[in-house]
């Protein structure tokens, strides 16, 4: 397996870039949860981010009789041929990582880039 700089994780999944030659390959991050990878730019990841948000929104259980217990909710992402079946549970901690792997990233940008004088 290659080598790896990893960006995010929590118990469901991991978010990383790849290192190829002692090089971090920044362009893409690899995230993967649920038996899932996705490989995916800046960009995409904040759509992915947005359409989480759009789905979190949606899914309102204080008047539902089942209180979180569904089965499962489609969640869209960037990838407009790709839909995923996910509890409420695991698109709370999909929501998680994305937005962990966002935040890190951005950081990472502003101390190594912003912030250097």
């Amino acid at each position: 397996m290659k080598e790896v700089e990893q960006i995010y994780f929590n118990e469901f999944g991991v978010a990383f870039h790849w290192k190829k030659n002692n090089t971090v390959l920044k362009e893409k991050v690899q995230i993967v949860f649920k038996e899932t990878g996705f490989y995916l730019s800046y960009e995409e990841i904040k759509a992915f981010a947005e359409l989480i948000e759009n789905t979190c929104e949606e899914v309102g259980c204080d008047a539902c009789s089942h209180r979180g217990g569904c089965h499962k909710f489609l969640l869209k992402t960037p990838l407009k041929q790709v839909d995923l079946a996910v509890s409420k549970s695991e698109l709370f901690q999909i929501k998680d990582l994305v937005e962990g792997t966002l935040f890190n990233m951005d950081l990472y940008d502003y101390l190594n880039k912003i912030c250097r004088n």
